[in-house]
């Protein structure tokens, strides 16, 4: 027999964006019911599975903090426990772990008009039992990739590779490679983390890239960071420091979209600028694309340039031939030996968690919808889905998001409503143009018509602004055409 249960606000995943909009509804709609399923057996999403050497984030922490809870650490740039511990914190500190049930997995959620309700489908895994449940609100935090598989393209004669292929989403723990020689496939965020992480213990690391991409240096602790820390109260210096790092990404984002020739120069300048004495060739550094086209690579401290100078790490720049028994064979026919090969070649991005989405038992496309404020599904009842900046922190899309939830939901209290939709009445889709930008990335392409849309003007077109966003989030009024309420 399944068991039912009535809820409030359903929220799917208690990751960073999760966590972040539970603690949301406890300050901002206290008398509003929710919970959180989980499909893992601990928070933190992405910081809870990814185990590889130097995890970290990619994004400044003063801007990938919540807005509500100070980053106390004045590095700029942080490792994977140190974000597990800030996210576990802010769940302990607002009591969320009431709120939580562990390993759901949700395999639908269809909208019931009748009963003016979200039902789930969800799998107890540690029981084996069906649940239902019923929910008046449904919010998607569950992230834009499949955590249980990564994207790993089939190489020519991987079977016959006498060593070990390892993934970096399901890095094994005891994974040992001291004076082992490792090939990282890829030229990603991943790959260059990984590099200066593992050349120390490695005999040697190669990074296989089929084109280059844009590495910036940036100090992981600056000096002023460290004087307002020093000189302001905990929350003032975290709110100083977060305005200054929000303001440089901001900046940096629009300079390289307006000005993309200059950018290049100046970012490959400062790539050959960290590789002076070194006899690296800058063919490995000079990419094709214009920057921020696809994801800017940051890296701290240039770690991943020190690797390269310090001659324990090199980089290699062609298409893969195929596996050999001792390593890889190169188009252009040189072979890299390898024990170990990383593939870090990217993630399978997912929508809602993977869940089956319908309304009224049809199935919702989500390639044929638009989303309306970067928050809400066209055509769909009660819905919210959290996705994250490309160019910018993920964290401060989703605190507005999980912001602009809160007002709306306040607001239908006050007016009586049940039932909010988006309707995008003669708003046309901007061909290409999905709910993640305008990148061009491989991980992005691949998925693009199963993606939200982009609609051509206001509220459905994604600027990818946080200060525009801020003001049409948290400032608009609520009551707006594009919403129907019931």
């Amino acid at each position: 027999m399944t068991t039912v249960f009535e809820e409030d606000v359903l929220i799917v995943g208690a990751g960073i964006s999760g966590i972040s909009a539970a603690c949301h509804l406890k300050k901002e709609c206290p008398k509003r019911r929710f919970t959180i399923l989980e499909r893992r057996t601990k928070i933190g999403g992405t910081w809870d599975l990814f185990r590889y050497p130097g995890i970290r984030s990619d994004s400044d922490m003063f801007s990938f903090g919540f807005k509500f809870k100070p980053w106390r650490n004045a590095h700029f740039f942080s490792h994977g426990p140190d974000i597990r511990s800030y996210v576990q914190e802010a769940a302990e500190e607002n009591r969320v772990f009431d709120h939580i049930r562990f390993e759901r997995k949700v395999g639908s959620a269809n909208w019931d008009s009748a009963l003016k309700r979200w039902v789930l489908d969800v799998l107890n895994e540690a029981t084996g039992e069906t649940e239902q449940y019923r929910a008046r609100f449904l919010m998607s935090c569950a992230g834009y990739y499949n955590y249980d598989q990564g994207y790993k393209p089939h190489f020519p004669g991987e079977d016959q590779f006498k060593g070990l292929i390892v993934h970096p989403q399901h890095w094994p723990e005891d994974l040992d490679y001291t004076g082992k020689n490792v090939v990282i496939i890829g030229s990603g965020a991943t790959a260059v983390t990984l590099v200066p992480n593992m050349a120390p213990k490695a005999g040697h690391v190669t990074m296989l890239q089929r084109s280059p991409s844009y590495i910036f240096s940036l100090p992981s602790v600056d000096a002023l960071t460290k004087v307002l820390q020093k000189t302001l109260p905990a929350k003032l210096a975290y709110k100083a420091n977060r305005l200054r790092t929000i303001g440089l990404a901001h900046f940096m984002f629009k300079a390289c979209k307006s000005k993309p020739t200059v950018m290049r120069r100046l970012i490959i300048s400062r790539m050959r600028a960290q590789l002076k004495g070194s006899n690296v060739d800058m063919k490995h550094f000079t990419p094709k694309y214009m920057p921020w086209d696809q994801r800017l690579c940051l890296v701290p401290d240039g770690d991943f340039f020190k690797a390269l100078k310090s001659g324990k790490a090199s980089v290699a720049t062609d298409h893969i031939k195929t596996f050999t028994p001792e390593g890889i064979e190169l188009q252009s026919g040189e072979v890299l030996k390898a024990d170990i090969i990383v593939t870090a070649t990217g993630l399978n991005v997912q929508m809602f968690g993977g869940i089956t989405l319908s309304v009224d038992n049809k199935p919702v496309e989500l390639g044929n919808k638009m989303i309306y404020k970067s928050a809400l599904l066209q055509d769909v009842p009660n819905a919210a889905m959290v996705v994250g900046y490309t160019h910018a922190s993920w964290t401060l899309k989703s605190d507005l998001v999980s912001g602009y939830v809160c007002r709306l939901l306040n607001w239908m209290d006050k007016k009586g409503h049940q039932v909010v939709v988006p309707k995008a009445d003669g708003v046309n889709v901007v061909d290409g143009l999905t709910v993640l930008g305008g990148l061009n990335s491989g991980y992005l392409q691949r998925v693009s018509d199963q993606l939200p849309r982009q609609g051509e003007r206001h509220p459905w077109h994604n600027k990818q602004d946080y200060y525009y966003d801020s003001k049409l989030l948290l400032d608009e009024p609520v009551e707006d055409p594009a919403l129907k309420f019931a």
